[in-house]
């Protein structure tokens, strides 16, 4: 089994793990509730991937187009890729709807009423469970996709590599490609156990089948839980080839064509006679430079260590405003290109107080994690008391997070050593609304979209536009309508934001002079107790 290099999936792994075990143990509330933490982790890191493999493509897509020989290949691997990650994908989502709805009121469609508190109501279902995946024989079906997209993303991998223009382009051999179809396939998270596996971690004498070992006796919660983390698996196998795509194209070629200088104070707000410390260093810089770079502030050459990095030193004198004046002269020893750039930083000089600033705007938001900068001049971090009246406050580094529990005002409270207590008062807000939008890679709201671009979206998103927190916001459920020219309209019920079977039915007959209505969009953001309406979506296919 392949480990992840990234922290954050490192982290959801060992949570998947040690949340098995418990189940063994007890299947308790608080249990419960982990395995849904998780599988919402999961469903975030699921988002976050397919995102950066967005990213990635977008970068493979610039550099084909210099490179228009390799397209053909790269595009043609590129859409069987997608379609077999989406196939598996897919097909878990019906399962897990299919068991969330029958574990719930059972009228044959996901809805609100199949929930409780944001969860699914048979939480601790085990029937449900057994019935569908291994009764019906599902599990055998999930661990056969899961070995079929294995060998299929090698497959197309491999087919890449065999094209005439990129065993050229590469200067491919047989030996070469190989080993590299081999180092990719093992490197994916795509795992089944063995048998020989299985057997070892089962009790003794008792034969259990791969489904049974997953899936036998576990709640409703446990099974979303590795349902979700499958198809993890399968969005990071996704963002792998993607990469090797990348890789194929040239990879990156950055340029350094901005150097600017660069101060760094130990403290913006210094108290009369004490000594005002700043590291200097110029932006982007390359070791390379070292002998050929220099900077200067108010006129006076910083000495550059061979990190990059200068220290300087001054004595605040007299209360008030104090700029320094950045200049840096850079030459590229490999091209003799000179660079010059100038800036500049004005730090305060003043008494003794205290300040609390939300460092992203001027008010606190309900469900997300607010920075805020509490300092008390002249004192140490470690000697200022904070507290707060309407939120939950917690120290991060070297900042504060403030987390808002309902609408109010809300009141931080600063004190330290020689400095009475302060109360700072704020605002609280939720979240404002998201848009709605049909996304895969462009995201679009409403108007005209051409028959095949239509097709091609699989979700619906919330989308915060213009708002500085990481809060992802979530489609809950929603409508869809198509009206045909002198017939009546058909309409389709959603949960969740991907494309329910029905849904993807419904979209895939559509044709020019088609009119689509997403309608009772309903979305969840953090802090949201319920599902918030959002603005219907029309689409005239064209």
């Amino acid at each position: 089994m392949s480990l992840p290099k990234e922290p954050r999936q490192l982290m959801i792994n060992l949570m998947y793990l040690v949340l098995t075990a418990m189940l063994a143990l007890n299947v308790s509330a608080e249990v419960i509730n982990a395995f849904f933490d998780l599988n919402n982790s999961l469903k975030n890191s699921i988002s976050k991937t397919n995102q950066d493999s967005d990213s990635t493509w977008k970068g493979v897509l610039k550099a084909l187009e210099t490179k228009k020989k390799l397209e053909l290949p790269i595009m043609t691997a590129a859409e069987h890729m997608n379609k077999s990650v989406d196939s598996l994908i897919l097909m878990i989502d019906e399962i897990q709807n299919r068991m969330i709805d029958e574990a719930g009121n059972r009228n044959g469609s996901l809805d609100e009423e199949d929930y409780m508190n944001g969860n699914p109501i048979g939480a601790k279902n085990k029937d449900v469970s057994n019935r569908i995946l291994l009764n019906e024989g599902n599990g055998v079906r999930v661990k056969e996709d899961i070995l079929l997209l294995k060998t299929r993303l090698a497959d197309i991998y491999k087919t890449c590599l065999e094209d005439s223009e990129i065993k050229k382009a590469r200067s491919l051999s047989k030996l070469d490609i190989d080993q590299m179809v081999e180092a990719f396939e093992s490197g994916l998270p795509l795992y089944i156990e063995s048998e020989e596996e299985i057997q070892k971690k089962a009790k003794e004498g008792k034969e259990l089948s791969w489904s049974e070992y997953k899936f036998k006796q576990m709640p409703l919660a446990a099974v979303l839980a590795i349902l979700s983390k499958i198809q993890n698996d399968a969005e990071i196998s996704r963002s792998v080839l993607t990469s090797k795509f990348a890789e194929l194209t040239g990879g990156k070629n950055i340029k350094l064509n901005k150097f600017f200088p660069v101060i760094i104070p130990e403290k913006s707000y210094v108290i009369e006679n004490e000594p005002f410390k700043a590291r200097v260093s110029i932006g982007a810089y390359s070791n390379e430079f070292s002998k050929s770079s220099s900077v200067y502030v108010n006129g006076k050459e910083v000495r550059l260590g061979p990190d990059g990095w200068g220290e300087f030193v001054e004595t605040a004198r007299g209360t008030g405003s104090r700029k320094l004046n950045l200049s840096s002269k850079v030459i590229n020893p490999h091209t003799n290109e000179k660079f010059e750039d100038n800036s500049s930083f004005t730090y305060e000089v003043g008494n003794r107080s205290a300040a609390v600033s939300p460092t992203k705007m001027n008010v606190l938001y309900i469900g997300v994690e607010n920075p805020l900068d509490i300092s008390v001049a002249g004192v140490p971090s470690s000697s200022v008391k904070v507290d707060c009246s309407g939120c939950k406050i917690r120290k991060a580094g070297s900042a504060y997070i403030a987390e808002v529990l309902k609408a109010g005002d809300v009141e931080v409270k600063v004190s330290a050593k020689d400095f009475p207590e302060t109360t700072f008062k704020f605002r609280s807000k939720r979240i404002p609304d998201p848009l709605a939008a049909v996304g895969n890679g462009i995201n679009k709201h409403s108007g005209y979209i051409g028959n095949n671009e239509f097709k091609v979206h699989k979700e619906v998103k919330a989308i915060l536009k213009d708002f500085d927190f990481d809060a992802p916001c979530k489609i809950v459920s929603y409508k869809v309508t198509r009206e045909q020219k002198n017939k009546d309209p058909h309409t389709v019920g959603n949960a969740g934001q991907k494309y329910g079977a029905k849904t993807l039915r419904l979209i895939k007959k559509a044709k020019p002079g088609d009119n689509y209505y997403f309608d009772e969009i309903k979305a969840k953001c953090p802090g949201d107790e319920v599902g918030r309406r959002l603005p219907s979506m029309v689409f005239k296919i064209k």
